[in-house]
């Protein structure tokens, strides 16, 4: 059996038992009925995926996970491919905007170089990055497959791999990305799940004009019709028409839920590996949880594909990076302080209003 095959058996839905046991405490507790909302839904959730009413999320881990995209040749970026190894570096140098928001989250960032059109050996040698590396960037999805299916179980395999690695010693996962291109086949996953059309998904993404943005719709739709993913194949969708940092991510989600960890999914680019994730296995739905909503148009259909009505934040985010899964880092910790350190009528010896 081989590892994809052997997590998805170890993925179940959440523990109604605990959830129960954590509504009944959060209903009691000495404020007005539900009134801290979504973050009073999150910690059901946070003690449903933990299995305890007492969660621990002090231990938070970023996973950014950078590759390159072979339709870059395609001209739907106004940035080259060249950049993508540049931010890895200032990745590893402190300078980016995970960078910033991480540390005042309290996260640690792990890089992870699953397909860059470059060499990074020297990186990863000296242990600033995880090497992951399945290729030297994706093959060009306008004109065939993205990758071979080999290599796409080999990008969500390193990514169940990272997963089981950093349960050991981490409570909660947050997802990132960098690679320059990755709106493109994350518009196509897109549009192959939720099955909407090209266009309504379809966005600016380095901040494309009218003219590029047609051309980048037209690449998508050509890259749906030339590779022809099965809809209910999400492995087979991966290598058609995704990326190998989209891969490794979807692993990772597959990884964070067989380990019974949640994961904070950051924007566009991660939502299209939750996607791939979901559709090898339904069940990793119980276990995710969105940081935010991107102004990628694509971004509020694909969350709603996945049972999410509303992100935790709406900021105008397009950054990626895990940007927004450091910033959503704080709400998961403040849902556990409400579930363990707010007391309830009884513990604080509050007279309850008469109902």
């Amino acid at each position: 059996m081989s590892l994809l095959q052997r997590t998805i058996k170890q993925i179940f839905p959440q523990d109604t038992e605990a959830r129960d046991t954590a509504k009944e405490r959060l209903d009691n507790l000495a404020i007005p009925h539900w009134a801290l909302g979504d973050l009073m839904d999150l910690s059901l959730d946070l003690a449903g995926i933990t299995r305890t009413i007492t969660p621990q999320m002090k231990k938070k881990a970023i996973v950014t996970m950078a590759g390159d995209h072979g339709v870059v040749a395609e001209n739907v970026s106004k940035y080259p491919s060249e950049v993508t190894p540049q931010m890895v570096y200032n990745f590893v140098s402190g300078g980016a905007g995970i960078n910033a928001l991480s540390r005042q989250a309290g996260a640690e960032i792990f890089v992870v170089d699953m397909g860059v059109a470059a060499d990074l050996k020297e990186l990863a040698e000296k242990g600033k990055i995880l090497n992951k590396k399945v290729g030297l960037g994706t093959d060009n999805i306008a004109v065939g497959p993205a990758m071979s299916r080999t290599m796409a179980t080999r990008a969500i395999e390193s990514g169940i791999d990272i997963a089981d690695e950093l349960a050991q010693s981490y409570d909660v996962f947050g997802t990132g990305d960098m690679g320059i291109g990755n709106t493109t086949p994350s518009t196509a996953i897109a549009a192959v799940c939720t099955k909407q059309n090209v266009e309504a998904l379809t966005g600016r993404g380095t901040g494309l004009d009218d003219a590029q943005l047609a051309h980048k719709v037209e690449v998508v739709k050509r890259a749906i019709e030339v590779n022809k993913p099965d809809v209910k194949d999400g492995v087979d969708i991966l290598a058609k028409v995704g990326g190998f940092e989209i891969g490794g991510l979807a692993g990772l989600i597959l990884g964070a839920a067989a380990n019974r960890k949640p994961v904070v999914i950051d924007g566009f680019i991660s939502t299209a590996a939750a996607l791939i994730a979901y559709t090898i296995e339904p069940f990793v739905k119980d276990f995710l949880i969105f940081s935010h909503r991107s102004v990628e148009p694509g971004h509020k259909a694909m969350q709603e594909h996945l049972g999410c009505k509303k992100p935790l934040l709406d900021l105008n985010f397009r950054l990626g990076e895990g940007t927004g899964a450091a910033v959503a880092m704080n709400l998961v910790e403040g849902a556990v302080a409400i579930l363990t350190e707010v007391a309830t009528f009884e513990e604080a010896a509050v007279a309850v209003a008469d109902k």
